[in-house]
């Protein structure tokens, strides 16, 4: 009898401790839980908002991601241009070689703009030689882009600097939701 209740016991613990490394392998490497620092990417994220973070998976065009930038800072941007794409704004309009592409994200933001446009003129010509983004690495914005360091001023963020993609938001409770 006691025999078989060791066995028991055993087989629970051994439930538990893989339990417990499976949660820590999902925490630490999978999903990982970060805290938003500022207004620059207001109104899809805002001050304090947390999110969580997808290590795994493709890095597609307008993807919300997370990086670190040499002063070991986290940032949260939104990816705009992809390695060989030229980025270009004019009248608060992107163009992606050349080609119109809808925000519809910032609708918000500029429907409530009193004055000028959201996103001032740009073009990676002016910035990047040959205009276009480097070969692995991403041009990223805010979507607050009055109020966000973004690749227009610390230009193209390198592969090796994402930390991963932010597909979901899920704090404040009233403001969790999936990030488009």
């Amino acid at each position: 009898m006691k025999e078989k209740n060791l066995k028991r016991l055993w087989s629970w613990i051994w439930a538990a401790v893989l339990a417990v490394l499976i949660a820590v392998i999902i925490r630490f490497y999978l999903f990982v839980p970060i805290l938003v620092d500022g207004i620059s990417m207001m109104p899809t994220l805002h001050n304090d908002d947390r999110v969580i973070i997808n290590r795994f998976g493709h890095v597609d065009r307008f993807d919300v991601i997370v990086f670190r930038e040499k002063d070991g800072k986290e940032y949260i941007k939104r990816v705009i241009g992809l390695p060989g794409d030229t980025v270009e704004y004019k009248a608060d309009q992107l163009y992606i070689n050349g080609k119109k592409y809808d925000e519809p994200y910032l609708d918000t933001y500029k429907k409530k703009l009193k004055d000028g446009y959201l996103t001032d003129d740009y073009s990676s010509k002016d910035q990047l030689n040959g205009g276009k983004i480097p070969e692995n690495t991403y041009f990223v914005l805010g979507d607050n882009r009055r109020a966000s360091k973004d690749s227009r001023i610390i230009g193209p963020i390198p592969l090796s600097k994402v930390l991963g993609t932010t597909p979901i938001c899920y704090w404040p409770i009233k403001d969790a939701k999936l990030i488009d």
